[in-house]
């Protein structure tokens, strides 16, 4: 089978997934409307599919920071950080970041998935160990290939089979990064972080996590998880997203270790990439001040999601272990979970369908992602849409 024909096989297989004529991913967005309406095709519809978990993305103070520096930097920077792409934005967002956690130093990354990459890869190499939970996110899991190190999964979140990997490694515990994450996006569930930070002390190794779905979500500020659980400082180095909370694109890491700083002269992903526009940096740098003060949006974030996640228990849906601002819900099969999206996006809500081998446990997904935006009435339409469906699609 020669290059080409691999991706033939590939597009096969997805094919062979979906009903003909049904394209349940990358749906064009014809128009955006607000943090909770957008129109596909001739739908108004309502968007429970994104991560725009604080309802930001239309903030007036972001699009009027992001208007004013376009006027006065341009659209990009056409550089890298370590070439001409260091603005005096870029170098304000990463001290802000590192006050905000409290954190000696800060990197600002391009993207999320490159905060990950190039954290990781900078870290560890040949001969250490990444220890990553299984239901880790793509750019872990890539982060932990382009670094070389031997890379071992333990079961999610099942303390016993960390412990049990970390005992296995002997004195090469001390050369691993124990990798997880704050929320996890597939099933919305949180990693027992004061559990991990015992068996990371225990064995003298190095813990990451990453909070690219619990920023702004978890913590009196919003920092997430480490700060929900106050272990901040047990947490080595914590990475995170701007497109999530932030409602932008690029992502950081920080950390307390002065040898941060050294990843800027390593980390392939940091030095070979063009850095942030200018515009998203003085929007972030805006949302990261709302979000610091958004106690009142976290409020009403959680007020939808347990509205949402208790509401599909009731009715007898199977969801993730515990409500957060990703409710999925667990379907047998591919064939119930494309009818229950089918059967949503019918009735104008446009959700996230999540097939094998994405979902974990080869089980099929449709993840709802809630924000601090959706009215209580918007919640209540989804929640009795969902009670319809149950009884045409799961009974």
């Amino acid at each position: 089978m020669n290059l080409l024909e691999k991706l033939d096989a590939a597009a096969a297989a997805r094919k062979a997934q979906l009903p003909t004529g049904l394209s349940a991913f990358g749906i064009p967005i014809e128009e955006i409307y607000s943090p909770t309406e957008a129109r596909i095709g001739e739908r108004r519809i309502l968007l429970l599919g994104t991560n725009n978990y604080l309802g930001l993305s239309f903030a007036p103070e972001c699009r009027e920071a992001a208007h004013e520096a376009i006027d006065k930097e341009g659209t990009g920077t056409t550089g890298s950080r370590m070439a001409n792409g260091n603005y005096s934005g870029h170098r304000a967002l990463e001290m802000e970041f590192a006050e905000f956690y409290q954190c000696r130093s800060c990197i600002v990354f391009t993207t999320g998935y490159q905060a990950n990459l190039g954290t990781i890869s900078g870290l560890i190499g040949t001969g250490d160990v990444a220890l990553i939970d299984g239901d880790s996110h793509a750019s872990i899991y890539d982060g932990c290939i382009l670094s070389g190190a031997d890379i071992i999964r333990f079961r999610h979140n099942d303390m016993a089979d960390l412990e049990k990997r970390l005992r296995r490694l002997g004195d090469r515990s001390k050369n691993t990064l124990i990798i997880v994450e704050g929320i996890y996006s597939m099933l919305g569930d949180q990693a027992p972080l004061a559990e991990i930070v015992n068996l990371k002390n225990a064995y003298s190794s190095t813990l990451l996590l990453d909070e690219a779905h619990s920023l702004g979500v978890l913590g009196e500020t919003g920092q997430g998880l480490a700060e929900k659980t106050k272990l901040s400082s047990e947490v080595d180095f914590i990475t995170g997203t701007f497109s999530k909370s932030l409602c932008g694109i690029g992502g950081y890491c920080v950390s307390n270790h002065p040898q941060l700083d050294q990843l800027r002269y390593v980390s392939h992903p940091y030095i070979f990439t063009a850095s942030p526009s200018p515009a998203t940096i003085a929007a972030t740098r805006v949302a990261l001040r709302l979000l610091r003060n958004g106690n009142k949006l976290r409020e009403q974030l959680w007020r939808n999601a347990r509205q949402l996640y208790s509401h599909l228990k009731m009715v007898g849906y199977q969801v993730g272990p515990e409500p957060g601002p990703v409710v999925a819900t667990i379907l047998g099969n591919p064939q119930q979970a494309l009818a229950l999206w089918n059967g949503l996006l019918e009735n104008n809500i446009y959700v996230n369908l999540i097939l094998p081998p994405a979902a974990p446990e080869g089980k099929s997904l449709v993840r709802c992602s809630v924000n601090a935006a959706h009215t209580s009435e918007q919640i209540e339409y989804v929640c009795q849409t969902f009670s319809k469906l149950y009884t045409s699609i799961i009974q």
